[in-house]
């Protein structure tokens, strides 16, 4: 059975609440070793460590998620730098820019963003970039702001090749989640098929963007398989290499031992 690590998933959302030990049972189950859940918001962050601190193969991000950046209050960025500190968190994320919805203005986003990776350079963490409509700018702050120190993960990449390079020359690796799994998803199929090996991530970003042939519905950690299943066709490599070497470089990138 594939060794799977998804690198970024969701498992305190309320969408789990009626079967969260059953579902990550199930995870376990379909041969996912290890798990990176997102805590983004002051009432996500401590859901997260939770979780983290309940199993020991569920690791923890903790970051301000630009959606929400408008609600970043005095004192979160301290609190997030000493959650630094726990010894179950990998990387500060997701963070970023999101043009789609409407809720927090540009200037907002671009100076929580700023702050984050400044104080991912300060704790040397990693960080998981959500870029939604927003391309020029992510990458222009992340060069603005060398982000390159830290590196870390291009989260769901929904960009161009070109736009994947850049990422590549900063230290980023690239992930790919459900959408690329499905029967439309030409561009991102063809960045999956550039992006070394040793540089390619898989994810879930359960509940969000389940992967075909779920597509429309609950997507859950287990699903991660599939994504290995399609991402490895488009390698043409086994799904057990394939597995193989997303789980390693999700280890170096986290400094997973």
């Amino acid at each position: 059975m594939p060794v799977l690590f998804d690198t970024h998933a969701h498992l305190d959302s309320p969408q789990f609440d009626e079967d969260r030990a059953e579902m990550i049972a199930r995870a376990r189950e379909a041969g996912v070793e290890l798990i990176v859940n997102i805590g983004f918001d002051r009432k996500t962050i401590p859901t997260t460590i939770a979780l983290a601190e309940e199993y020991d193969f569920i690791y923890a991000a903790v970051g301000w998620h630009p959606v929400e950046s408008i609600h970043m209050q005095a004192g979160d960025l301290e609190w997030i730098e000493e959650l630094c500190q726990h010894p179950k968190v990998v990387a500060i994320g997701e963070i970023g820019l999101d043009y789609h919805w409407d809720t927090s203005p540009k200037e907002v986003q671009h100076e929580v963003f700023r702050k984050q990776i400044r104080l991912a350079k300060k704790v040397n963490k990693p960080i998981i970039i959500h870029n939604r409509d927003a391309h020029e700018d992510v990458i222009r702050i992340l060069k603005e702001e060398d982000a390159s120190e830290v590196g870390g993960i291009m989260h769901c990449y929904s960009g161009s090749w070109e736009t994947a390079q850049q990422c590549l020359d900063m230290n980023f690796y690239i992930s790919f989640g459900g959408p690329v799994t499905f029967k439309n998803a030409r561009v991102p199929k063809e960045v999956l098929a550039n992006v070394p090996l040793d540089r390619l991530l898989i994810e879930t970003d359960c509940p969000y963007l389940a992967p075909h042939p779920h597509r429309g519905k609950r997507n859950e950690t287990a699903f991660v398989s599939l994504i290995a299943e399609t991402a490895s066709q488009i390698k043409g490599i086994s799904v057990e290499k394939l597995a193989a070497i997303t789980t390693q470089n999700g280890k170096n990138c986290f400094r997973i031992k």
